[in-house]
């Protein structure tokens, strides 16, 4: 039986990495995990508790294909009180994960053949996503003087549509409110598109990341429980559209998902209040963040941009390698410690780059730290 030509998309090499840690693991070695983008913790305990609960009240069933309303509401609540925003709660749509609100949003947006601009390094499921669904990926090659964030003067002309993250995977850097707005700026003057990623806000360290609904009603916002708020796995994340565009994406969403997980929604809506624990949790990634900005260039990984949010940082290691898949794989062989090559994030120069998770725990960060040093010093890289 013949596949479409749409369906042949590159694997998620992290999942590789994942599954030779898992081996090494299996054969009974102790891996410390740096290649991991999901919190270490849980979902918070009141949204656990939330969900037993209703559990035993009822049957979970189809909720509308916009999400809870209650839900709703409370999201459309949060970015007044992050951001200054009176967003009206019909413009929040609730999705099965950020992943469902990529391809809701690449399918209202963009036809078959558009093309839709990214910044290299970036988030590889992006330009999978995009290339399923018929539609061409552009890079724009970023600059670590640049902070790993495309600028508005390197924008195509002949694009459709951008998406940007701020905070960014695999960089953690962010887009200040000036750079954000001139990129809207562009791409209201090319007619294009304008997605805005903020799956990493509320992790933030030094300064608060600046949401495109600061700036215009006219772009699409994705965001996520899945990392401020440790629910991976639970698959719920929501989107925010314009107001004449809302129909248009509940009739996608009807059939393409039905509905979010209601069991999810649920666990969710209490999670919005968990506000202490949450912090608890940032405390700990910015703990995390400090030693890596020590410890990284102690072993060697110097070529850095220091992330403002997220937890990756991002390393050129084109001075010591050319095989980036080569030397994750060394140092998970000889150091016990899991990292990612970049070739997923940046197709052009990923072989010369790593990314570096740091949303464990502070004490494997710290063994971590400390077996990469190590092992840096064994081959040489370091004195």
């Amino acid at each position: 039986m013949r596949l479409s030509g749409r369906s042949i998309v590159d694997p998620f090499i992290v999942m590789d990495v994942m599954e030779a840690a898992a081996q090494a693991e299996a054969a009974g070695r102790h891996v410390i995990h740096m290649e991991v983008g999901q919190p270490g913790t849980a979902a918070p305990a009141k949204a656990r508790a939330a969900l037993a609960s209703a559990m035993e009240e009822g049957a979970l069933g189809y909720t509308v294909a916009l999400g809870l309303p209650d839900l709703r509401a409370r999201i459309a609540q949060l970015y007044g009180e992050r951001h200054g925003v009176d967003l009206d709660p019909s413009r929040v749509i609730v999705t099965s994960g950020s992943s469902a609100g990529f391809l809701l949003a690449f399918t209202a947006l963009f036809d078959a053949g558009d093309r839709v601009a990214l910044g290299a390094p970036g988030y590889p499921s992006y330009r999978q996503i995009l290339r399923a669904l018929s539609l061409r990926p552009v890079d724009i090659q970023t600059r670590i003087e640049d902070r790993y964030q495309p600028v508005a003067a390197d924008l195509p002309v002949d694009i459709e549509g951008l998406i940007v993250a701020s905070p960014a995977n695999p960089s953690g850097t962010m887009l200040d409110r000036g750079a954000l707005a001139a990129l809207i700026e562009a791409c209201k003057a090319r007619d294009a598109a304008f997605v805005s990623d903020e799956i990493y806000h509320g992790i933030e360290y030094e300064q608060k990341a600046v949401s495109a609904l600061e700036i215009t009603d006219e772009s699409y916002v994705i965001n996520s429980f899945s990392k401020y708020y440790s629910m991976t796995g639970w698959r719920v994340g929501w989107m925010v559209v314009p107001e004449d565009h809302v129909r248009t994406v509940e009739r996608l969403a009807q059939n393409m998902f039905i509905c979010p997980p209601h069991a999810s929604q649920i666990a969710a809506l209490a999670a919005m209040e968990c506000e202490d624990e949450l912090q608890s949790n940032l405390k700990v990634y910015a703990a995390n963040r400090a030693l890596m900005l020590d410890g990284l260039p102690r072993a060697g990984f110097d070529r850095i941009a220091p992330p403002d949010g997220a937890f990756y940082v991002y390393a050129d290691v084109s001075g010591i390698t050319d095989d980036a898949h080569a030397l994750a794989r060394d140092i998970l062989d000889r150091a016990g410690v899991s990292v990612t090559p970049g070739l997923d994030f940046d197709k052009a120069r990923g072989s010369g780059t790593l990314r570096f998770s740091y949303a464990r725990s502070t004490a494997d960060i710290e063994e971590g730290l400390l077996r990469l040093e190590k092992y840096m010093r064994a081959a040489g890289h370091i004195a």
